[in-house]
C-alpha cells in the first residue's frame, strides 16, 4: 500500500518548514563550491549530474530496502507524474545548475536559477488561474533582486551566452521541481518521493550515459572522492529531502523564496573557499534577500491557493479525480 502521509493543515508547521528550507539552501550554497572544483578537475556536468542522482539512490534504496521497504511501493498510474520529477526536475535541475557553473560563476548562474519560484507563481496564475496574494509576488521578487546584488549578475563582462541559457534552463526545471515534489509530497511520504524521483533520473542517465563509461580517472583522488561523497549526499540526498519535507509544511512558492538564501550563502562560502571577498553592494542584496524571507514568513500561507493542485486534479477549479488510498495498481 503507498504511504499517504501529507500532513493536514491543522499539522502543518510553517516554522519547521522554513527551517528545512533554510537548511536545504546552506548545504546546496557549499554544494555549489565543491563542485566546482570537480568540474575543474575535468569532471563533465552531465557526468556530475549522474554521479550525484545513482549515488543518492542507490543510498536510498538499500537503506528503504532494509529498514522499511513498504515505503518503496507507488500507484502505477503515478509512475508518469514521478518521472517528470525524476527526469525533468532531478536530472534537468542537476545537469542544467552543473552545466551553467562551468561556464559563469556561481552566484551568477544561481541568481537565474532561482527566477525559478517566479516562475512557478506564474504558472500558478495562468495555469491554474489562482488568485496570488501580492505580498508573495513582491516577495519573491525582492529576493531577486537581492541575489542579483549579491552575485553582481548586473555586470554583463562576465557572462556566457550558452551558460546563460543553461541557467535559464535550471530556472525552468527547478519550477517543475519544486511543483512536481509539492504534488507528490501530498499522496507519498518523503522517502518515497525522493526514491522514485532519483531513482528514475538514474534511469534516465543508464541510457543516454552508461556507467561503464563513467570517467572514473576524474575521481582518481582522496580529494577529489571526499568532494564527491559531499555532493552525492551532504549536497543531494540530505537538502532534497529537507526540501521535500518543507513542501509538506508549506506551499513551494514560499519554501523557494526561503531557498533564495542559497546565492547569499554561496557567495559568502565563495569568500574563504575561493578567496572572492564581499563588497558594500553584495552585503545589501544578502539583507535584502533576508527581508524577503522575514516578509514572506510574516503572512499566514493561503493553503488552498498556494499549493499545486493534488494528482488527478484537473485544471481551472474542475472537479477533483482523486483515488483513494489503497493497493499498488
Amino acid at each position: 500500500m503507498p504511504s499517504t502521509s501529507d500532513p493536514p493543515a491543522a499539522r502543518r508547521s510553517h516554522r519547521l518548514g522554513y527551517l528545512l528550507a533554510a537548511g536545504a539552501a546552506t548545504l546546496w550554497a557549499l554544494n555549489g563550491s565543491l563542485a566546482r572544483f570537480l568540474l575543474d578537475d575535468h569532471m563533465p556536468p552531465a557526468r556530475l549530474a549522474e554521479l550525484r542522482s545513482v549515488c543518492t539512490f542507490l543510498v536510498l534504496a538499500a537503506g528503504l530496502g532494509f529498514a522499511r521497504p513498504r515505503l518503496l511501493a507507488v500507484r502505477r498510474r503515478d509512475i508518469g507524474r514521478l518521472t517528470i520529477l525524476g527526469v525533468v526536475g532531478l536530472a534537468g535541475v542537476n545537469a542544467f545548475y552543473f552545466a551553467a557553473i562551468a561556464r559563469l560563476q556561481i552566484g551568477v548562474a544561481l541568481t537565474i536559477q532561482y527566477l525559478g519560484p517566479l516562475l512557478l507563481l506564474l504558472w500558478l496564475k495562468l495555469a491554474h488561474r489562482r488568485a496570488l496574494a501580492p505580498g508573495l509576488w513582491g516577495a519573491a521578487a525582492l529576493s531577486a533582486l537581492g541575489c542579483l546584488l549579491v552575485v553582481r549578475a548586473y555586470q554583463p563582462g562576465a557572462l556566457d551566452g550558452i551558460g546563460i541559457a543553461e541557467a535559464f534552463a535550471a530556472a525552468i526545471t527547478f519550477a517543475v521541481y519544486l511543483f512536481a515534489s509539492e504534488q507528490a509530497g501530498q499522496r507519498y511520504a518523503p522517502a518515497t518521493t525522493l526514491a522514485w524521483g532519483f531513482g528514475l533520473a538514474s534511469v534516465f542517465w543508464a541510457i543516454t550515459q552508461p556507467p561503464w563509461s563513467f570517467p572514473l580517472h576524474t575521481l582518481s583522488s582522496p580529494r577529489e572522492l571526499a568532494f564527491a561523497a559531499y555532493v552525492a549526499i551532504g549536497g543531494t540526498l540530505i537538502p532534497f529531502a529537507c526540501m521535500i519535507a518543507a513542501v509538506r509544511h508549506l506551499p513551494a512558492p514560499r519554501a523557494a523564496v526561503v531557498a533564495t538564501l542559497e546565492p547569499v550563502l554561496g557567495a559568502v562560502l565563495a569568500w574563504p573557499i575561493h578567496g572572492q571577498a564581499l563588497s558594500a553592494i553584495q552585503i545589501a542584496g544578502g539583507l535584502v534577500v533576508i527581508g524577503a524571507i522575514v516578509w514572506i514568513q510574516s503572512q499566514r500561507p493561503a493553503l488552498e491557493v498556494e499549493l499545486a493542485p493534488a494528482y488527478g486534479t484537473r485544471r481551472r477549479g474542475r472537479t477533483a479525480e482523486r483515488a483513494t488510498p489503497g493497493a499498488v495498481e
